[in-house]
């Protein structure tokens, strides 16, 4: 099974039919599809209210098990933990945040982030350069997130192996899981979401490193695309699966630990045994 854990909607102007098709064509049996974007991203897509991007998510993802709708929200927003409410109410299986104006440690931000805690949602974050064409990367540095340690529960992924910044997201990484050996009751959990990011020159090297440096990653791995649900690329993913799975192979991984990566994984972040 493989299971896609960066999938966007940017327009919802697309065919659900076809999308589901295309999946089926690359050889992927579901993942996240992340909601339209808030209005904090206009550049990125349509203008839509709140009610709008939740009910396309889950429109979108009813005819699919495997298919789990994530609700993109600005946690900045005024009505942003009314917004988490009714998407939990309406069976959203985690959100997707982006920090394009604000640090992860924002007070504000926080405070949603514990109500998403609360409700047992994961939050799938983008990490690294933001290629919005403005002056917002410096809210992504994974160093940031060190931050969420004050949010008790939450599993939370960080998106793009946080490129270029890998080596301080993997020393991020190593922080999250110390703690939670050192500090009683901390539940918190970082995943790793490999999605490029890296371009091809950086790619086995960001992986070797994640994958090799001695901490116990192998349950906290995800892969994905980060390709668009209105025209999902079938062939690039297949192309991306490809090269992962020789890169994994190269460096020792057992086919236990690459199903994992590939699916399981992704079932233990969205809460599903």
């Amino acid at each position: 099974m493989i299971l896609d854990c960066h999938i966007h909607m940017m327009s919802g102007k697309g065919n659900r039919d076809a999308f589901l098709h295309r999946l089926q064509e690359a050889g992927v049996d579901g993942g996240i599809l992340c909601s339209l974007p808030p209005a904090s991203f206009p550049h990125l897509g349509q203008s839509s209210t709140p009610e709008e991007r939740l009910a396309s998510v889950m429109y979108w993802t009813e005819p699919s098990e495997y298919l789990f709708p994530f609700y993109w929200i600005d946690p900045l927003e005024d009505s942003a933990v009314e917004q988490v409410e009714k998407a939990v109410e309406e069976g959203v299986s985690g959100f997707k945040v982006i920090c394009n104006h604000f640090y992860p440690g924002n007070e504000r931000a926080l405070e949603v982030f514990k109500v998403i805690a609360e409700a047992g949602k994961p939050i799938l974050f983008h990490s690294g350069i933001l290629w919005d064409g403005t002056n917002s990367s410096q809210y992504n540095r994974p160093v940031g997130f060190e931050a969420l340690l004050e949010v008790n529960g939450l599993r939370f992924a960080l998106a793009h192996i946080s490129w270029p910044w890998c080596d301080e997201l993997i020393a991020v990484y190593g922080k999250y899981q110390s703690t939670r050996s050192r500090r009683k009751g901390f539940s918190t959990e970082l995943f790793v979401d490999v999605t490029p990011g890296t371009p091809p020159i950086y790619r086995e090297e960001a992986l070797r490193k994640l994958l090799t440096v001695g901490y116990d990653v192998k349950d906290n791995v995800l892969f994905g695309t980060d390709c668009r649900a209105e025209d999902y690329n079938a062939l690039q993913t297949q192309q991306r699966v490809t090269r992962d799975t020789e890169i994994f192979e190269v460096l020792g991984l057992s086919l236990e630990a690459i199903e994992k990566i590939y699916s399981k994984n992704l079932l233990r972040f969205v809460g599903v045994e």
